[in-house]
């Protein structure tokens, strides 16, 4: 009786201090929303999946190098931006010569059918993939929510999911199945509408009558793991009401216990308020709180059936990428792009796939891993980056390893740490010795290679440790692209 007596008093405890920390009370400034914790199961999850999917879906078409889910900005300005030498029509002429000049962009909206959309069978492959959470987008900056909304269609028509297209619950039907699963369900939500007539002429009415109840709305039906925010840039924070909507969102909505968020909440706030920080296109960043960068399998978001084989960066390139951004203790946000009916285009699914059987191999030097104090071991030369306006495409990270260009310096490796285990990960797999500088081994220290059975020997000398490579032919090796070797009770 006495033990069960202590056991009813340690859950009472547990209870107590779980419902103590839930009520913790967020207060409308960013001094105290800066408090909100990030969960560590996003530190840990390292990979997840991005999806932009709506009416830009239809067209599916943008110049190479530039995003085709702005496909309607690009329509009615006129005008592009990203990697290339544009006139700015590019998008406005092959509409017209495609549609008619007279087809407007809402039209697309029928034709937004996800007639093949099957979300357990879209879950399945996330969780294959090796992904920990996803992202959708809820809303882009066209306005078009892939949820039944009321304020969706205050701009005189309807113009969401339910009503116009898939007159499905795009959302719904999505968080349902990936909740099924192990993998975390995130929402993308854009805070601003290019066209919205509110937007253009009433900028406190539209943040008022439109955005708040729109997102409110959102987080109460669907209570998402994460609220990842975009379209931030043309207001301040204040303009926003960012620091109340988060007050709410933290203190009161039905998400407040778990939502995590991004730190696109107005102009100038990236990478300075809000939940984990931002980067798009980007390298070399390191933060002091978690972070993750997010990027296309090619150059857009949406899908582009204008990008080629060529313009995907390769599988390699992408588990490089991947393990260059968690040495530096970041996540990747990898987009897909599926087409209007709800097929994710199969060289997608094929880079997702193979990303999931390298993590089998090598997730243990992956997931739950935190950044060691060195993110990388360097050869000799020059470490930058050469990278114009525009975005950084990813054969940055081919560069950088296997495919240097004179003068310039190698990632020879790439380290993560767990606990007292070391992990080193080769881009090449050497035949006789890797040699890793400055880590210092214990008497309990023992070497080996994922996925390869037995224990590897090594030596130290100056400092360096010098491990013997196993004899294994091509069809031997655990995995391909990069292998992780496993240093355990380092110093």
């Amino acid at each position: 009786m006495k033990n069960i007596g202590n056991v009813l008093i340690g859950l009472s405890l547990l209870i107590l201090s779980s419902t103590f920390l839930n009520a913790q009370n967020y207060e409308a400034n960013w001094e105290s929303l800066d408090q909100r914790p990030v969960p560590e199961w996003f530190e840990d999850a390292k990979f997840g999946i991005f999806i932009h999917w709506g009416p830009y879906s239809v067209p599916a078409w943008s110049p190479k190098g530039t995003y085709s889910e702005w496909y309607q900005f690009w329509l009615q300005n006129k005008a592009l931006f990203g990697n290339g030498n544009f006139k700015g029509d590019e998008v406005y002429q092959y509409h017209k010569k495609t549609y008619g000049a007279h087809f407007d962009y809402y039209e697309f909206g029928d034709m937004f059918t996800a007639d093949l959309f099957d979300p357990e069978e879209w879950a399945g492959l996330f969780e294959e993939a090796g992904a920990k959470y996803i992202v959708l987008t809820s809303k882009h900056h066209d306005g078009y929510t892939l949820w039944p909304n009321e304020q969706a269609n205050d701009r005189g028509f309807a113009w969401n999911s339910m009503e116009v297209g898939a007159k499905r619950d795009l959302v719904g039907e999505l968080s349902a199945a990936v909740k099924n699963t192990s993998v975390k369900m995130g929402l993308y939500y854009s805070l601003y509408e290019w066209y919205h007539p509110l937007w253009l002429s009433d900028k406190d009415r539209f943040v008022d009558e439109h955005y708040l109840p729109q997102i409110k709305d959102l987080v109460q039906n669907y209570q998402p793991d994460i609220l990842w925010t975009d379209g931030e840039w043309e207001m301040e924070g204040e303009k926003w009401k960012s620091e109340e909507f988060l007050a709410w969102l933290y203190n009161e909505s039905a998400a407040k216990d778990n939502i995590l968020v991004n730190d696109r909440w107005g102009k100038g706030l990236r990478q300075k308020h809000g939940g984990y920080y931002t980067t798009e296109y980007e390298a070399g960043k390191v933060f002091d709180k978690p972070w993750e960068e997010c990027r296309g399998m090619g150059f857009s978001f949406g899908y582009n059936q204008n990008e080629d084989a060529q313009d995907y960066n390769s599988t390699q390139a992408l588990i490089l990428m991947l393990v260059d951004i968690v040495s530096n203790g970041g996540n990747l946000l990898l987009d897909i792009g599926p087409d209007a009916r709800g097929n994710i285009p199969p060289i997608m699914q094929e880079r997702l796939l193979e990303i999931g059987e390298w993590l089998k191999v090598n997730g243990e030097a992956i997931y739950g891993s935190r950044k060691w104090e060195r993110a990388a071991q360097w050869s000799e030369g020059d470490r930058s980056i050469d990278h114009k306006k525009g975005y950084l495409g990813g054969d940055y990270i081919l560069k950088q390893t296997i495919d240097p260009a004179p003068g310039k310096a190698v990632k020879e490796l790439f380290f993560t740490i767990k606990g007292d285990d070391l992990f080193a990960i080769s881009p090449k797999f050497h035949k006789k010795q890797l040699v890793i500088d400055d880590v210092k081994v214990s008497k309990d220290t023992k070497v080996s290679l994922l996925g390869h059975e037995g224990e590897l020997t090594y030596k130290v000398e100056n400092r360096k440790l010098v491990i013997e490579m196993p004899e294994l032919s091509n069809d031997e090796l655990p995995c391909e692209n990069a292998w992780a070797f496993k240093i355990s009770h380092i110093k």
